[in-house]
């Protein structure tokens, strides 16, 4: 049975000579994991090797939990080949693409996060911030997962976020904000700026917050992330490295 969806490649590695395994993050299916015969041939049916961030309409069958679907047709749409131009907004795409292989599992469809990742990797093409960008996807990502931390409010206490909390804290055992009165009950809060905590709880205000601010986001975001995965994301250093200039 051949199955047509969205997709966009998320991960492409050589198996033969003329062949290659791709993973792609789709629309309707989830991720999926996929063999394209021949696509390395200079008249592939692929027009080429597939790359990374690569993104349009497939055409797969046999698909199986069990074993690789058979790719065999890709449409590509306006390739993301701004990236190579800018090695932050590339980091933060890879960073987000590493992300989304993690978190998500085979089969199990997000359409929404699937428009969010698109829209995130064609919005870095417009010279937008990419760290705001990378902020707003992953608080995305976690909600779209199920992970969606609480930021409006002290997740202990329930106390409302407010311009009157003297300190803020971020603590990833408890998936959210906390306040000055609980935050003794969490050994691994890290302290959030006034401004961090409001620019999390009004995230229409990211695009218009100052670097230093996002910058204090993303690392308490990398921190959280770790945390959720038992291990630093690889991208996390590149990331972390830039931050520190």
């Amino acid at each position: 049975m051949l199955t047509k969806d969205l997709a966009i490649c998320i991960r492409a590695v050589d198996y033969s000579e003329t062949s290659q395994i791709v993973t792609f993050f789709t629309r309707a299916n989830g991720k999926i994991s996929a063999i394209a015969k021949g696509s390395k041939r200079p008249k592939s049916a692929f027009d080429g090797p597939l790359e990374m961030f690569s993104h349009g309409k497939i055409v797969f069958s046999d698909s199986s939990k069990d074993r690789l679907a058979v790719l065999t047709e890709f449409e590509q749409q306006a390739p993301v080949t701004h990236l190579a131009n800018d090695l932050f907004a590339l980091n933060c795409a890879c960073f987000a693409t590493e992300l989304v292989e993690k978190l998500t599992n085979e089969y199990d469809p997000h359409p929404q996060l699937f428009d969010s990742f698109l829209r995130f990797l064609q919005n870095t093409k417009e010279r937008r911030n990419p760290l705001a960008l990378l902020i707003l996807f992953q608080l995305s990502l976690l909600k779209e997962v199920g992970l969606q931390p609480v930021l409006n409010a002290c997740v202990n206490c329930k106390t409302d976020l407010t311009g009157d909390w003297p300190q803020c804290y971020f603590s990833s055992s408890a998936n959210g904000l906390i306040c000055r009165d609980c935050e003794n009950s969490f050994p691994d809060k890290i302290r959030l700026a006034k401004r961090a905590a409001n620019c999390l709880s009004n995230l229409k205000s990211a695009a218009r917050t100052d670097e230093k601010t996002l910058k204090e986001i993303e690392k308490v975001l990398i921190v959280h992330f770790a945390n959720t995965l038992g291990h630093q994301p690889k991208m996390a250093k590149h990331i972390l490295r830039r931050m520190s200039l």
